[in-house]
């Protein structure tokens, strides 16, 4: 953004948004804010306006994600509300209220181009839906700022840095977690056990890359033991994976994908995985499939006994499950870490300032920390 905008920005903006037909709420210091209603368009939030550590005047730092609702992304809120009262910059924060509603984020995308914020911070519910906002906001010269799943194959230049979890980081966590618990049981092994590996789709970078993190680093930690790994099921996690191919190994790694993004069929994935008889654990990588792994396991029983489950993200199901001793436990993202960095890549770009990537990170949780301040946060129902 170049110094002679700056002086004028919040005018243009309100101007913008009248334009627009946007809506929004401005608090003080005293006021808690937080999201407004929903608007023509969809959902705003109030704008944060409160002065923190830094002055960077009026400066507006426009955050359209991929929802609203779900305590996930008002987890981002509070960490993007946070960083921009310490830097002092108004935030106004948008979101579907669902994540299949494409429109609907295209049109709040759109909406934010023309209100022309210092930066736009955006997790893309299809990228190609968007592209034309992308490059509109490119060619004003407003930087955007990928958060969360950030916005893959964008136009080139159009994203400075992206605010998200390494996912294939992620993944090796959970691995890294679920080893120890399951260590003993594959030395002791006579004859071939088998780990499940849920995901509900191959396509996504986030749940590929989560898989793969997940089984190349057990396959690397179980033959540091001496034994064998193989990989069998979905062809796209078989294909990348560093694990044999086959089913013959003293572990089999066996790789569910659904035909489509269905808890139903996430559910029969879990149960047809657990009525093998050699299963001894299953990674669920992300909410959708450790529900439907709990799901599976209404009417078997499994899981807590003679099967480990191991979830990703959060959720009622999940945490319940943690707590009763179902699931071993879970690894989470940091969606408060994720808006807070996200509105200060932001701010550092509209400033002109060259940004990086941040990873905002992960963390394992079980039933003995998952009430702690600092994982807690992070968890959503």
């Amino acid at each position: 953004m170049k110094k002679n905008v700056w002086g004028v920005l919040l005018t243009t903006a309100m101007v913008a948004s009248l334009m627009a037909g946007c809506t929004s709420k401005t608090t003080s210091n005293e006021g808690k804010t937080e999201p407004a209603g929903t608007t023509a368009e969809g959902k705003s939030s109030e704008a944060a306006e409160t002065k923190g550590a830094e002055n960077n005047g009026d400066v507006t730092i426009y955050m359209v994600a991929k929802g609203f609702q779900s305590q996930y992304w008002q987890a981002v809120y509070k960490g993007a509300e946070k960083a921009s009262k310490e830097l002092g910059v108004k935030l106004e924060y948008q979101g579907p209220d669902s994540e299949s509603d494409i429109a609907q984020q295209v049109q709040m995308m759109n909406n934010a181009v023309q209100m022309k914020p210092a930066a736009i911070g955006l997790a893309a519910l299809d990228v190609s839906a968007l592209n034309d906002s992308i490059k509109t906001s490119q060619d004003a010269k407003i930087p955007i700022v990928g958060f969360d799943s950030g916005v893959p194959n964008a136009p080139e230049g159009a994203v400075v840095a992206n605010a998200a979890t390494d996912n294939y980081k992620a993944g090796e966590v959970a691995a890294e977690n679920t080893y120890p618990l399951i260590k003993d049981q594959i030395a002791k092994a006579t004859s071939s056990v088998r780990i499940g590996v849920l995901n509900q789709d191959a396509t996504s970078e986030s749940i590929i890359n989560r898989g793969l993190g997940f089984i190349d680093k057990l396959t690397e930690l179980i033959k540091a033991d001496g034994k064998t790994v193989c990989i069998t099921g979905n062809d796209k996690f078989v294909s990348d994976a560093k694990a044999d191919k086959g089913d013959k190994a003293d572990v089999i790694l066996d790789v569910a994908v659904p035909s489509k993004v269905e808890a139903s069929l996430m559910t029969t994935d879990a149960q047809t995985i657990l009525n093998k008889d050699d299963t001894i654990c299953i990674f669920a990588s992300n909410q959708k499939t450790g529900e439907g792994l709990l799901t599976g396991d209404e009417n078997l029983g499994r899981l807590g006994k003679d099967v480990i489950g191991v979830a990703f993200d959060s959720g009622t199901m999940i945490k319940d499950g943690i707590k009763t001793g179902k699931l071993a436990g879970a690894v989470t993202q940091a969606p408060v870490e994720i808006g807070y960095q996200t509105v200060k890549l932001a701010v550092a770009a509209a400033k002109g300032e060259k940004v990086t990537d941040v990873d905002t990170g992960s963390q394992w949780y079980n039933k003995d920390n998952m009430d702690s301040s600092e994982v807690s946060q992070n968890l959503y129902d």
